[in-house]
């Protein structure tokens, strides 16, 4: 007994290294995709260092609602795949330890990347949506320039939505430029132009977006009639300072930005359409089921990384690599028949942990048994093809 403790404190430490290694990497390769959007704000838009930084912050949780599971399979497959190649569990197995002897502290590494997977799931991701849309409304209403997104519909300026096919930042030209305008109160005004510019002045918050030669629709809520306006050159002032000084509400959110406590509030109320609740429950869902994806691509990086010979690093990585983005796939797939309504959401949201928690114990009962873990037919086909032309390449 006290020499499978010292073993199973072996294997956890063994496992902590790479976890952190991976967790690093992958998170910083994630973050390396907001790089274009982040030098955007920068450059255009003037934002400071201190709100660029908060916004890595607010982005972090998203992408380690992902990077953890993936972290915690290839550390399992990574330490398992090295003690197999030098023979550390054939010495294990020689000196009468079963593979599900071994078990114990992957259990307990695979439980603990479900504890911080869950806590990023339930607290953080929520938090770090609604933070970042806060941010950039705030950055919005500071500078107008960050309202000004191409081919977006942007309504972060208080009963103003601008949308712009495209903006010149240095000469501040405009093209397809759509303005709809609510500040007047039973007038809803609707600009169309092809062409506009955005003026500042520099004493103070007020922004003018000069048209020309486009059209004015306006809306009497309150008559029912509309007016249509020709002109040749039209300004549009915005006064960033009232506005700011105005908007005492809180921002509005969104499923993706609501936290558990909103979620069952909402699905409890029954508000909406069938499609929305369809929707909050797959939210609801997505935040338990992700997180106990590390117990099922935990154990199924156990049961490849102590393979029987026949399938060494390459292949074993290759198998590893194929079934996590197999697990994506799955959840993807879940995440458009559940908005559908064509499954009910926690099919769509638990299939994929059950479908690769068979596969991981179909797996793991062939290796205590001897019998070797093959390819699929299909895959093994990929890898000899890929092979034969670096062959012909060689």
């Amino acid at each position: 007994m006290r020499d499978i403790k010292i073993i199973h404190k072996y294997i956890f430490k063994e496992l902590l290294s790479p976890f952190a290694i991976s967790l690093f990497f992958l998170t910083f390769v994630f973050l390396m995709t907001r790089i274009p959007e982040i030098t955007n704000m920068v450059v255009n838009f003037n934002a400071d260092l201190f709100s660029i930084i908060m916004m890595m912050v607010y982005t972090l949780p998203r992408f380690l609602e992902f990077t953890i599971p993936m972290s915690v399979m290839i550390s399992i497959l990574l330490t398992f795949m090295r003690m197999s190649q030098e023979n550390e569990i054939v010495a294990l197995k020689g000196s009468g330890a079963s593979l599900y002897t071994l078990l114990p502290p992957v259990f307990i590494f695979c439980l603990c990347g479900v504890v911080l997977t869950m806590w990023v799931t339930v607290f953080g991701v929520s938090w770090g949506r609604l933070s970042m849309k806060m941010k950039t409304v705030e950055l919005a209403r500071s500078s107008i320039d960050a309202a000004l997104q191409e081919r977006q519909f942007n309504s972060d300026l208080d009963d103003i939505m601008i949308y712009v096919s495209a903006v010149d930042m240095k000469t501040k030209e405009l093209k397809d430029v759509f303005i709809e305008d609510r500040r007047t109160k039973g007038l809803v005004s609707i600009s169309i132009a092809p062409e506009g510019r955005l003026i500042r002045f520099d004493d103070n918050q007020i922004y003018t977006i000069k048209l020309n030669n486009g059209v004015i629709n306006q809306v009497d809520i309150e008559d029912n009639s509309v007016t249509h306006i020709r002109f040749g050159e039209y300004d549009i002032n915005i006064d960033l300072g009232q506005m700011n000084q105005k908007n005492d509400s809180p921002v509005a959110k969104e499923l993706k930005e609501r936290n558990l406590t909103d979620l069952v509030r909402f699905i409890r109320s029954g508000h909406g359409n069938a499609l929305e609740l369809s929707a909050a429950l797959m939210q609801l869902h997505e935040k338990f089921a992700v997180p106990f994806a590390c117990i099922t691509l935990g154990i199924l990086a156990f049961s490849l990384g102590v393979q029987a010979a026949s399938i060494r690093r390459a292949s074993g990585f290759s198998l590893g690599i194929f079934f996590f983005l197999l697990y994506y796939f799955l959840l993807a797939v879940g995440w458009s028949f559940g908005e559908t309504g064509d499954y009910p959401p926690a099919v769509g949201m638990w299939m994929p942990n059950v479908i690769m928690g068979s596969i991981a114990v179909f797996f793991l009962i062939r290796n205590a048994k001897e019998k070797p873990v093959v390819l699929p037919d299909f895959f093994q086909m990929a890898i000899d093809l890929v092979k034969r032309q670096q062959r012909k390449k060689a």
